[in-house]
């Protein structure tokens, strides 16, 4: 949700870690049927903390910790969820997804159209990304374009507290299989977030964070919040346009072609690595539709085709942030 919008909402300043607490705690509480599961999500409270008091408030039926087997709680969840209930399975880490791969793409993506529709599939998978904690190449992946490259998948990738809110529930509501990456070290940012029960976001509806007129930045998670420093610092000079996707599949190419349609430049900025990813696709997608409105060659901000190091000197270099997105600005405009 855009500024815009969040001023005529009743809001309340709160960290993202604390927006998808509250988002989890107001499901538990709508519908009996939603239940969380995950490695330490329970008595820990999670090991980034995200869970929180939610096991003393609702009990073990409701927030069940499972064993270290990434596999059993997403097969868990594909069965429980296509027998009725809604679960919302935490993987700890986006690298362990893989563990999980058979159950992912050849159960959970795939039910709802080999049964013919007959079958639901409302099913949650929350996972962290992104380097920065000096977690190494096991701990720090960002792997959204590869869930977003599955049919049957949907996934979003929130950039404020806001829309961690109202993407997270969303996502539990919906009767699609739905992967929900949360950046890690934006866990800690804060913002104003809605404190209607009944606020979701749409999946696949970006949000314009800050209007410009001289360059489109599309920024996906931490780097929201990059782009807009970097609008701020060079306002006055360049007049920068912020979008967040939010939703990576399915995109809102709409809002975005529009954009660029406006401004003739674009930097597309995710933490993913560069090639054959999200860059790619939202950079094919403007080019499609908004080719002759372009001014100058659409610019990529990520990571390099490399994995996550562990030194932290090696991260720094390795990591997209905001000097990096001012360069790609500077180079078009």
């Amino acid at each position: 949700m855009a500024q815009a919008e969040l001023e005529q909402e009743q809001t309340e300043t709160m960290t993202v870690r604390e927006s998808i607490r509250q988002a989890l705690r107001e499901e538990l509480e709508h519908d009996e049927d939603v239940y969380i599961i995950g490695e330490d999500v329970g008595a820990f409270g999670g090991v980034l903390e995200v869970t929180g008091n939610l096991y003393e408030e609702f009990g073990e039926e409701r927030v069940r910790d499972t064993p270290i087997a990434e596999a059993g709680i997403i097969g868990a969840a594909t069965g429980a969820a296509a027998t009725g209930t809604r679960p919302v399975a935490e993987l700890m880490f986006s690298d362990f997804t893989g563990v999980a791969m058979e159950q992912i793409m050849n159960q959970m993506a795939k039910m709802r159209y080999m049964f013919g529709g007959k079958t639901d599939m409302p099913v949650t998978v929350r996972t962290t990304e992104g380097g920065g904690m000096g977690a190494a190449s096991q701990h720090s992946g960002t792997i959204h374009s590869w869930i977003s490259h599955f049919p049957g998948l949907k996934a979003v990738a929130p950039g404020t507290a806001a829309a961690a809110k109202g993407l997270t529930k969303a996502a539990i509501r919906s009767d699609d299989p739905v992967f929900v990456f949360e950046n890690k070290m934006i866990y800690e940012q804060q913002g104003e977030v809605p404190t209607d029960v009944e606020y979701t976001i749409p999946i696949g509806e970006a949000a314009v964070e800050r209007e410009g007129e001289d360059v489109t930045v599309v920024g996906t998670q931490r780097l929201v919040g990059e782009a807009l420093d970097v609008a701020e610092s060079l306002s006055g000079d360049v007049s920068v346009e912020v979008i967040d996707p939010r939703s990576l599949y399915p995109l809102d190419t709409d809002t975005i072609v529009e954009s660029v349609k406006k401004t003739g430049r674009m930097v597309v900025a995710d933490e993913s690595p560069l090639s054959y990813g999200t860059h790619a696709e939202i950079i094919a997608r403007a080019q499609e539709e908004a080719f002759f409105s372009l001014d100058a060659p659409i610019q990529r901000v990520g990571t390099p085709d490399t994995h996550m190091p562990f030194s932290t000197p090696l991260e720094q270099e390795v990591l997209p942030g905001g000097e990096d997105v001012k360069d790609a600005i500077r180079r078009i405009t």
